[in-house]
């Protein structure tokens, strides 16, 4: 209790900062007046049409990224894995760089996260026509490495045979991950379908506990692993693919937030589901305002500054896990 109180003050705060923080020069008051109360003609555009969807897709984004990691870990029962691991969010990519490289962006710019929410969906109809009704976890797994693996081949073809060099660029850009530029429009886009992925995986809290024990003993406790397999892959699919239809490629946050929460939660999975997605919330808000603060001037890439800081992390995972095996 005391952790979800702590956690949703500082999202709280850092969601507060994001509002209040930017290149415009005016004051908190006059911020506030303006999106509370719409004083301000050229304020108000600023904080309703620029600063608001880009503070509430930060929300958004990183509580979904949060929550499907802790629902990842818990059913595979692996602190490793992550949300990408079963091929959504690369085939998510593969959409937009399809809409922007057809140049359906330029004539309708909601194509974009539209094309890669149709890639979030396909990927999940192609993860269980591959991996069958019966499939097991390890066969999941494997569809989406393959999944993920033909996303990334299809990408690079299409830059490689790209012959306009500005789309190419804005492709290149776009997969670093970025919520600078966004609108309302991408969230009304996203949040029904990121709501419907966390309504799936609240349900699954009971199953992943019981899971976590073993699937012998989950059946025993009236628990259906493929039931809850099917459960866990349509909630990160929703949540995974819906944050990079409108913030592109953004790594780590799923893998690395839930490992930090867990021996605070006591290491049971439906326990780390709430401060998870909290806690990616309040990591890609902070990490959406330092790219403000520290480069402001280079539009530096929220994906590129969440990598440098979990790359680091996750080796450390990998060596921590290696001394203890030892």
């Amino acid at each position: 209790m005391k952790l979800t109180l702590f956690l949703s003050g500082l999202v709280a705060v850092l969601l507060a900062g994001s509002l209040l923080t930017g290149p415009a020069g005016f004051g908190p008051s006059e911020a506030l007046a303006a999106l509370l109360r719409g004083e301000g003609e050229a304020t108000v555009l600023v904080m309703r049409e620029i600063r608001l969807p880009r503070a509430v897709l930060g929300l958004l984004t990183g509580a979904s990224l949060g929550l499907a990691g802790a629902a990842m870990q818990g059913w595979l029962r692996n602190p490793l894995a992550e949300p990408g691991l079963i091929g959504v969010s690369p085939m998510a990519s593969l959409g937009a760089v399809l809409a922007l490289q057809s140049g359906l962006v330029a004539a309708f710019a909601p194509a974009l996260p539209l094309a890669a929410l149709g890639g979030a969906g396909l990927a999940v109809v192609l993860l269980f026509l591959l991996s069958g009704p019966r499939g097991d976890t390890l066969t999941v797994i494997l569809a989406g490495v393959a999944l993920s693996a033909l996303a990334g081949a299809l990408m690079s073809l299409v830059l490689n045979l790209s012959p306009n060099p500005f789309a190419a660029s804005e492709i290149v850009f776009w997969l670093m991950g970025s919520l600078a530029d966004r609108s309302m429009e991408h969230v009304w886009l996203a949040a029904p379908v990121m709501v419907a992925g966390a309504l799936a995986l609240a349900g699954a809290g009971r199953g992943l506990d019981a899971l976590s024990l073993g699937e012998d003993v989950a059946r025993s406790l009236g628990v259906s692993p493929r039931g809850l397999r099917r459960r866990v892959v349509f909630g990160v699919a929703a949540l995974a693919g819906a944050a990079t239809s409108v913030a592109g490629g953004i790594g780590f946050v799923g893998l690395v937030v839930p490992h930090l929460l867990r021996r605070a939660t006591g290491g049971r999975p439906s326990a780390l589901l709430l401060p998870s997605a909290l806690g990616g919330a309040a990591v890609i808000l902070a990490a959406d305002l330092a790219t403000r603060l520290i480069l402001p001037e280079r539009d530096l890439k929220l994906g590129v500054l969440t990598a440098l800081i979990g790359a680091p992390f996750f080796i450390h995972m990998i060596l921590t896990l290696r001394k203890q095996s030892q």
